[in-house]
C-alpha cells in the first residue's frame, strides 16, 4: 500500500535534537545552493533530509564518468543528464512539497538578484576554480546581508569558513584583487586550510596542478562536508550554537583523527598566514618540476 507523504511525519526523528517549532522555520527557510557537483548535490539532499523547505539552485553541467568517486546524483543511469533536473528530482523524491527554483545557466551577473531572492543563507558549492562566480557570490550575499557557508573537501577530509553580515567579507579576508588565477587558487587553498592537514599523506603530488586546474578528491571528504556545512546552516538559521565566523577557519581530517580551528586577523594578510602561503607556493613549484620532469622520462 502506498504511503501518502506526510512533512512532519518524514522529518519527526529531526526532532529531539530541534524542536518542533524549530523544524517549523526550517521548512519555511530558503537557501541557495550554487553548485550541485562535488559537495553541492550532497548539500541539498541533506538540507532537504533536515526539513528545509525550500531552494534556489543552480548548475549547467552534465553528469559524466569523471564524478563517480564523489557526487551524488552520479551513477550510470544519470551519465549525460544535466545535473540541475537530477538533483532536482532526488531532492523532490525526499520531499515533495519542496520549493525549488532552478537556474540550468548557472549563476551570472545577470541572474544573481534573482538567484539570491528571498534567501536566508547560500551554501558555496561552486567548484574550486569558479574564480569569477565565487567572487560574484560573496560579494551579492555581503552587500544583501545574507550569511555564508563554505567547506571544501581536502583529502579526507573538510575544512570551513563562514561569513557573516557585519563580519569580516570574502574578499577581507581572502584577498584575490589583482591577482593572477593560479595564486586565487593558492589563497582560496591556504585561506580554507590555514594548517593544511591533508598535505602530509598526499601520495602522487603529480595529481595536484592548481595552474591546470585540477587535483585529486574522495568521497569521504565531500560527504564530511555535507555534514559539517548542513549542521552550520542549522545552527545560522536557527540562531543557536556558536559560529565560528571569519577571521576563524575549522578543518577536520578522518584519515588523521585531527581538528584544527585557526584564527588569522587580516586573513591572507596575516603574517603568519603570509608565510603559510609562501612555504605552500614554494611546495607546489617543485611538484610541478617534479611532474614535469617525470613527464619528459616517460616513453614516447
Amino acid at each position: 500500500m502506498q504511503q501518502v507523504f506526510d512533512y512532519h511525519q518524514a522529518f519527526s526523528r529531526n526532532l529531539g535534537w530541534i524542536t518542533e517549532s524549530e523544524q517549523k522555520t526550517l521548512r519555511g527557510a530558503r537557501i541557495a545552493i550554487a553548485g550541485l557537483g562535488g559537495v553541492g548535490g550532497s548539500h541539498l539532499l541533506a538540507l532537504a533530509r533536515l526539513g528545509v523547505g525550500a531552494f534556489n539552485i543552480s548548475d549547467f553541467d552534465k553528469f559524466e564518468i569523471v564524478n563517480m568517486n564523489r557526487q551524488a546524483g552520479a551513477s550510470v543511469s544519470h551519465l549525460g543528464q544535466p545535473k540541475i533536473e537530477v538533483m532536482a528530482r532526488m531532492a523532490r523524491d525526499v520531499n515533495p512539497e519542496l520549493d525549488l527554483r532552478s537556474f540550468p545557466e548557472g549563476v551570472n551577473k545577470n541572474n544573481v538578484d534573482a538567484f539570491l531572492d528571498g534567501v536566508d543563507l547560500y551554501a558555496d558549492s561552486l567548484d574550486f576554480f569558479a574564480f569569477d562566480a565565487r567572487r560574484m557570490m560573496f560579494a551579492a550575499c555581503e552587500a544583501r546581508g545574507i550569511p555564508t557557508v563554505s567547506v571544501g573537501p581536502l583529502g579526507m577530509g573538510a575544512a570551513m569558513i563562514c561569513f557573516l553580515p557585519g563580519g569580516m567579507s570574502f574578499e577581507q579576508y581572502f584577498r584575490w584583487e589583482g591577482q593572477t588565477e593560479e595564486e586565487m587558487a593558492l589563497r582560496f587553498l591556504v585561506g580554507l586550510a590555514p594548517t593544511m592537514l591533508q598535505t602530509s599523506y598526499l601520495v602522487d603530488t603529480s595529481r595536484v596542478n592548481l595552474s591546470e586546474r585540477r587535483g585529486p578528491s574522495t568521497p569521504m571528504g565531500c560527504e564530511l562536508c555535507t555534514g559539517v556545512a548542513a549542521t552550520e546552516v542549522l545552527k545560522i538559521l536557527l540562531r543557536r550554537g556558536r559560529v565560528y565566523a571569519a577571521p576563524y577557519t575549522v578543518q577536520y581530517d578522518a584519515y588523521l583523527n585531527k581538528l584544527s580551528r585557526t584564527w588569522r586577523p587580516g586573513g591572507n594578510a596575516n603574517p603568519l598566514q603570509r608565510l603559510v602561503l609562501s612555504v605552500t607556493r614554494r611546495r607546489l613549484a617543485k611538484m610541478r618540476a617534479a611532474a614535469a620532469a617525470s613527464a619528459a622520462l616517460q616513453p614516447r
